[in-house]
């Protein structure tokens, strides 16, 4: 990925857990490293295809003045969400912010913190089977299509499908969005169980009917176990209601732990299927 650097931006703010640098403020040195395909601007010579230097140091200045925070931590966080969100063109960027003169009674030549926020591409399944299915989908949809850390990128096509588990419940509508998102993978969990929330889902049966269903099933490349979170999301090879709307919107995608293309596994499953029909 191509970069554009600002090295060592001097911006006069008031940052501090001590009440004299918010009270008398001192000086910041912020850089940024934008990663960004540059090919277009390389080719056009058009301005559009980049991103303007000049405008986008006043507007470092701008967000890094307009609050006082204790850590520069979050004067950091606040500037990489600002990058990201007002430059489309913009994958990842990685702000660094130095305090020369840091109030810590020894000599250095400055502390500093460094941190790196980017896009993140996920695909998460969805299925309703109680009420109005169709509408839960859509306000679930849409909930997302809301938060502004949030991307709806693909919506495959809806699927009616027959329970697994416990089949005495109705059909589900299952289906697959392709999205990306500033959140990690904890932090979109816990933002899709609240949508779950809003919509009334209720978990006291497992594999029991829901209003919403939103799982995530792929996470960049990303393979996690925890108590909160497993990505990718554990038996989607032998669930054909999650693969059928994966694989219309994401074929080629590469599941990372069995090294296997989304068709692929599809396609073995449903062999599998077949032959044991017989």
């Amino acid at each position: 990925m191509d970069k554009i650097f600002i090295k060592d931006l001097e911006v006069y703010a008031f940052h501090g857990v001590h009440q004299g640098e918010k009270d008398l403020g001192q000086r910041f040195l912020i850089s940024a490293e934008l990663s960004i395909d540059l090919r277009n601007a390389g080719m056009t010579d058009m301005l559009s295809e980049t991103v303007n230097y000049a405008q986008l140091c006043n507007q470092i200045d701008t967000v890094f003045k307009k609050e006082k925070h204790d850590l520069i931590e979050r004067a950091a966080e606040q500037l990489c969400e600002y990058i990201l969100l007002s430059y489309d063109q913009v994958k990842a960027v990685k702000i660094t912010i130095k305090k020369p003169w840091a109030p810590i009674g020894k000599m250095l030549q400055y502390a500093a913190i460094e941190l790196i926020r980017s896009w993140h591409k996920v695909y998460i399944a969805y299925g309703s089977n109680m009420g109005n299915r169709q509408d839960n989908i859509e306000q679930a949809i849409e909930i997302l299509e809301q938060n502004k850390r949030i991307k709806l990128i693909k919506n495959s096509e809806i699927y009616e499908t027959d329970p697994v588990g416990m089949t005495d419940q109705n059909k589900f509508l299952n289906g697959a969005l392709e999205i990306e998102t500033l959140y990690n993978p904890s932090e979109l969990m816990d933002f899709l169980l609240e949508t779950e929330g809003r919509l009334n889902r209720v978990r006291d049966l497992k594999w029991g009917p829901r209003t919403i269903d939103l799982d995530i099933l792929l996470y960049d490349e990303s393979v996690i176990s925890d108590e909160k979170t497993i990505i990718p999301h554990p038996r989607m090879e032998e669930r054909e209601f999650v693969l059928e709307p994966l694989n219309e919107i994401a074929p080629y995608i590469v599941h990372p732990i069995l090294k296997k293309r989304i068709s692929q596994i599809l396609k073995e499953l449903k062999e599998s299927e077949s032959k044991n029909k017989y």
